[in-house]
């Protein structure tokens, strides 16, 4: 099973391209013997899946019954979503929409990676700052929870 963890910074360079940690990219080569990802957006950035994970999501959205929840989804999260593989310095090209949804376009080409289990998150410093404070504010509503995992 695959497990992205840990938290990285780098840049977009001036052609579009996000450099991947090679920590996720050995991670996404020992479970699927690939290099594939798919890149699309999400609610604080871009979010990248390795190929077969992405596949499950897709027949998942796919086996909902027709309606505005599915609608939804394809057009958030499926429709912008594109297929890619590292180039030999470890980067993917992101589209100009998919910079531009992250907020990594002018000035602000800096970018947070976090591994998230199955995904990657890509996303502005200031963005990451931001959603960081926001959960965790949320966990210091409530203590408890946190205290019986252990944390």
């Amino acid at each position: 099973m695959v497990n992205f963890q840990g938290k990285f910074y780098n840049a977009i360079d001036a052609k579009g391209r996000a450099s991947i940690p090679a920590k996720f990219r050995d991670e996404l080569e020992r479970v699927f013997g690939d290099n594939h990802l798919v890149v699309t957006e999400d609610k604080s950035g871009v979010v990248a899946y390795p190929l077969p994970v992405w596949k499950e999501i897709v027949a998942k959205i796919e086996q909902l019954p027709p309606g505005q929840f599915r609608d939804d989804l394809y057009l958030t999260t499926v429709s912008p979503a594109i297929e890619c593989s590292f180039d030999k310095q470890g980067r993917v090209q992101l589209s100009q929409s998919m910079r531009e949804h992250a907020g990594l376009v002018g000035e602000e080409r800096e970018f947070v990676a976090i591994g998230v289990a199955k995904k990657i998150l890509l996303m502005g410093r200031e963005q990451h700052a931001q959603s960081r404070a926001q959960a965790q504010a949320r966990l210091d509503d409530n203590p408890q929870s946190r205290f019986d995992l252990g944390l």
